[in-house]
């Protein structure tokens, strides 16, 4: 009787797992099909001007400083108290 348990185990066992692995292999042609549909319909804007996005970097880079400057005038202030 065990014998035929572990039989039925090990049915149950390749339905499941192929279950799965059907369901997860249509999910990746679903979304790829997904994705060309939407970029079909809505493509990426081309960014028309370089110099803009110089612009951002830099604020962030300024940005980025002064984040690190606050963070260091603290420790020197925070080291001074002690």
């Amino acid at each position: 009787m065990e014998i035929n348990l572990i039989a039925e185990s090990v049915k149950f066992l390749i339905l499941g797992m192929s279950t799965v692995f059907m369901f997860l292999v249509l999910m990746v042609f679903v979304l790829e099909l997904q994705s060309k549909i939407i970029m079909k319909f809505f493509p990426p804007k081309k960014e028309e001007d370089s110099t803009a996005c110089n612009s951002t970097s830099e604020l962030s880079r300024n940005g980025n400083l002064a984040v690190v400057a606050a963070i260091a005038a603290s420790l020197k202030s925070y080291k001074q108290s002690k």
